[in-house]
């Protein structure tokens, strides 16, 4: 697959789809400056039109009033590009009934082969005579067309309404013209993207991801508006981190209860569990059910995009039904009404995660779209956009104060999405619920309100820098302990979708593993789940045509924790995505020795999962340096030209040196003082390179970027330090050493982090600096763990 090509076609498309509809909008005089307004019901502008036609413009009109024309413009776009998607795999794979291909033809002519056959194709809804009669004429193929394309559409309907309207939706307005054109949209999307690209459904995921990635270019890096998030966030899963996380979650599941299935050699990505103390094989066998019944087994991705997840999850519940008995043409209705469940806050991609998993079942049921399958696929939707006229009445002991709470759960369902957590009496009053209000609403509430098996997903990414007050209030209030990214709410949000003792399975950022700020969310981890497996995937592991350098780790946990149970975990922080693909296969870079209850012997609770057993005795019975010495942050001048100079650049008349402490500084009257910054590696003393002007206490940089009333851009801290003995060391570099600092300088912020070393004596810390013990810990590569290990007080001086 040409993910390059794909790349270009659909960024381009794009920016095509939309001037497309906004054309056709215009026809329909509908702008940025609103609906033109007529007297004449049944003319627009000067044209005439019929009553449906003006009937679903005044729709168009009022959703643009509410909610933006360029918004309602990109969705319809949106939706048009996500159906001429469907028809073309459909078409290739031979998937609509009449046989023909509605898009191309397949002997490479530019007419679609459906206009051949359009006086004889059966469609439902199509008016054979005007079909006929269009033929004939021979100068009105574009009209003739149109009509063939919306009744397919029409006839898509039945199996798959959540990507295709009926006859009559207000979509078929602005479906765009001239699609018999040389540079049309249909002949771009055709001369695109190669055939073979088509083979596999995952194509649909790229597109989308592709589609929507110079938006996402436009809003990242700033407070992200709540229709923005899917754009912002969305980041397509390559299959067989997919396949990863689902093998070893639902593939785990079976496992456990049927050690001997042959699934196990069709699962090239799962990880056979390490052996286990006695212990914990008993606590194991205790909660793995004796058997397992394909049809109530149940795997939701909450938030699901494109779908990816739930068409690796097909693919294994396949393989169970037919190892149970099934017959294949029978498991497609199953797998999609009973086993796989989704949500996604972007509504066009739950329209491809629904489209894709159709299509895995049509693979296996040549009748699927006659069956009347009930997708568990949705898009979150507001309350506020659901009709509630007949909300204020009681109905099976339902009050008006129930509805209104239960209507208040949802009003910005659309920004939260799978994080609404469902109250207990809501999910006592579903039954009820349904009954008087029914709809989307309420099948929304169920799906978030019910416990899952198995939970995959790849939640978004977003810091709370970027999530808008709406968003990070939430977050505040209902994930303290995860409120620093929304992946890490939904790894929380996964404790409560899944069953107890039943699998979550997720690739997020790798930051919750060290950084003090997920503290509370590893100490609650390891206290009540279990690390099942970790691939530990660092940064280039979603290759590089997705434009992504995030820093990532794909993990599996049990929902129950059992206290001495050993993780698998697989180190592949080097090479580039098929690298790190094969080591996984051959299950290398495995580190399977740790118990899981070791990492709270170590302050902050890092999942440092490489430390052997060794090295965490040291922790167990040393003491940490933090207990004798406390780290300091040094002088950040907010301008270091401004304020640095080199030795040589100044006059040494100028300079101070050896001064004890700020105010013996001030009296000598001296302007320029030794600074220590971080530098390049070096043991033990050195880089001592560069002069600060600290005349007047520092008056200059006190006062600098003060100009205008603002907040001064330096940050003056620990002044109380400032001259004295220090330890300090370079913050970046493949390795770390300890320098001793004499007296007499200022410490820079940003480089080194320092700490007084008179306190246990400059002989005592270089001794033990050149222990193996630090050795281990600072040549691992890891140097942002040790220096966070470092600032909480965890590197250990042995009694």
């Amino acid at each position: 697959m040409n993910l390059s090509a794909i790349k270009a076609y659909a960024q381009q498309a794009r920016r095509d789809f939309i001037a497309a509809v906004k054309a056709r909008a215009a026809i329909y005089r509908l702008t940025t400056d609103g609906a033109e307004q007529t007297n004449q019901r049944h003319v627009i502008g000067s044209r005439p039109a019929t009553r449906r036609e003006v009937e679903h413009r005044d729709r168009l009109a009022r959703q643009m009033r509410q909610e933006g024309f360029d918004y309602v413009i990109e969705q319809v776009a949106y939706t048009w590009f996500n159906r001429f998607a469907a028809l073309r795999y459909m078409e290739l794979k031979g998937y609509l009934d009449h046989g023909y291909r509605v898009l191309s033809h397949p002997e490479g002519l530019r007419q679609p082969e459906i206009l051949d056959h359009a006086a004889d194709v059966s469609l439902p809804g199509l008016d054979r005579d005007e079909a006929t009669q269009l033929k004939l004429d021979g100068a009105r193929d574009e009209e003739l067309y149109r009509l063939l394309l919306l009744a397919q559409c029409n006839a898509l309907h039945r199996a798959m309404p959540f990507l295709f309207d009926s006859i009559g939706g207000e979509t078929e307005l602005l479906l765009p013209d001239n699609l018999l054109h040389s540079d049309s949209l249909i002949r771009k999307l055709i001369g695109g993207i190669a055939e073979g690209a088509w083979e596999e459904i995952e194509i649909v995921g790229w597109l989308y991801q592709f589609y929507i990635s110079e938006r996402k270019d436009q809003v990242i890096g700033k407070v992200v508006a709540s229709e923005d998030i899917p754009a912002a966030t969305q980041l397509f899963t390559p299959k067989w981190i997919v396949q990863y996380l689902v093998q070893n979650s639902l593939g785990a599941q079976w496992m456990a209860t049927y050690p001997d299935s042959p699934l196990e050699r069709t699962m090239d990505y799962y990880i056979a569990p390490t052996e286990q103390n006695e212990d914990v094989r008993a606590r194991l066998r205790a909660i793995t059910p004796a058997s397992l019944d394909p049809e109530e087994l149940t795997l939701m991705d909450p938030a699901c995009g494109s779908g990816h997840v739930l068409v690796e999850a097909y693919t294994l519940f396949r393989a169970i039904y037919l190892e149970r008995g099934y017959r294949r043409e029978d498991v497609a209705q199953l797998i999609l009404e009973k086993n796989l469940f989704g949500l996604d806050i972007d509504q066009r991609a739950a329209q491809l995660a629904g489209f894709a998993i159709m299509m895995k079942g049509r693979e296996d049921d040549r009748r699927l779209f006659e069956r009347d399958v009930r997708l568990r696929v949705l898009a979150s939707v507001d309350s506020t956009d659901v009709a509630t006229e007949e909300w204020d009445r009681e109905t099976d002991g339902l009050t008006d104060g129930d509805m209104r709470a239960f209507k208040q759960l949802f009003v910005h369902a659309s920004t939260y999405g799978s994080l609404i957590q469902v109250p207990e009496r809501f999910k006592e009053m579903l039954p009820a619920l349904r009954q008087s209000i029914g709809g989307s609403l309420v099948d929304q509430a169920a799906l978030l309100a019910r416990q899952y098996d198995v939970v995959v997903t790849n939640p978004p990414y977003m810091g709370s820098r970027a999530m808008n007050p709406l968003l990070k209030k939430f977050a505040e209030r209902m994930y303290r302990d995860a409120k620093r990214d929304l992946f890490a709410c939904f790894i929380e949000r996964g404790y409560t979708l899944a069953k107890p003792n039943g699998h979550s399975a997720m690739v997020t950022m790798q930051g919750w593993m060290f950084l003090s700020s997920y503290e509370a969310l590893r100490v609650r981890m390891l206290r009540k789940k279990t690390i099942r497996t970790m691939a530990h995937l660092g940064a280039r592991a979603f290759g590089s045509i997705s434009g992504e350098v995030v820093q990532t780790a794909a993990f599996v946990l049990i929902n129950s924790v059992h206290n001495g149970y050993r993780p698998v975990f697989l180190r592949l922080l080097d090479g580039n995505e098929s690298e790190k693909r094969n080591a996984l296969t051959q299950g290398l870079h495995r580190y399977d020795a740790t118990v899981q209850d070791a990492f709270h012997t170590i302050p902050g609770c890092p999942i440092v999962y490489w430390l052997s057993d060794r090295f965490c005795e040291v922790f167990r019975r040393g003491t940490p340096l933090g207990a004798l010495v406390e780290a300091r942050k040094g002088l950040d001048t907010g301008n270091n030209d401004r304020f640095l100079r080199r030795w040589h650049e100044v006059d040494s008349e100028k300079c101070g040196f050896g001064m004890k402490d700020r105010e013996i500084a001030l009296r000598s009257g001296k302007k320029w003082f030794p600074y220590n910054k971080g530098g390049a590696f070096r043991k033990w003393y050195g880089n001592l390179e560069y002069l600060i002007n600290w005349e007047h206490d520092g008056r200059a940089i006190r006062a600098y970027g003060t100009e205008n009333g603002e907040r001064p851009r330096s940050r003056v801290q620990n002044t109380n330090c400032y001259f004295q003995e220090a330890v300090t060391w370079s913050e970046i570099g493949s390795s770390l050493a300890f320098r001793f600092i004499e007296q007499g300088a200022i410490h820079d912020s940003k480089g080194p982090s320092i700490f007084d070393a008179t306190s246990i004596g400059r002989s005592l810390l270089a001794g033990y600096s050149n222990t193996p013990i630090v050795r281990t810990m600072y040549t691992s590569g890891e140097v942002h763990l040790a220096l966070s290990l470092w600032r909480v007080g965890v590197l250990v001086l042995l009694p």
